[in-house]
């Protein structure tokens, strides 16, 4: 008997919808990132892209623990001397909270191609409207 290896043609993929409201920001990072790596499956094979398509709505309404909102920074550098730019959680949530998610969840995937085609199956909404009706997308309660 021999291990099954998943290959790009037998993986089956869902669509969830998950609702960020009122979640914490690293707990619901690890939910995504689980699910759009394909491990919460018992085909989950490492260097294939195995995951299913993840659908955020409401990343307006993360929540961080502690003093995240005020001590924690985002780092960016436009490339020229001196350009070091900081940002602090709670502006960077007011305004972006979106991207500060998604940076989030890149950061728990592998890098490099399969992890740039996992990310890929993310879509993420400051709203509670999304344009993905269509695939019939299944809620995922976070634990």
């Amino acid at each position: 008997m021999s291990t099954f290896m998943a290959n790009p043609a037998n993986v089956e993929r869902k669509w969830y919808v998950i609702d960020a409201s009122g979640v914490v920001l690293g707990r619901l990072a690890t939910q995504t990132a689980t699910l759009l790596r394909g491990k919460h499956k018992p085909t989950f094979t490492p260097h294939v892209d195995t995951g299913d398509f993840v659908i955020v709505i409401n990343t307006d309404k993360i929540e961080l623990t502690g003093k995240k909102l005020d001590e924690k920074i985002y780092y960016h550098h436009s490339g020229y001397p001196g350009g070091l730019k900081e940002t602090k959680y709670r502006d960077l949530m007011a305004k972006k909270s979106a991207f500060a998610f998604k940076k989030a969840v890149r950061g728990m995937l592998p890098k490099g191609p399969l992890g740039n085609k996992m990310f890929k199956k993310l879509k993420v909404y400051e709203g509670a409207e999304h344009p993905h009706a269509a695939q019939q997308p299944e809620v995922f309660e976070i634990k």
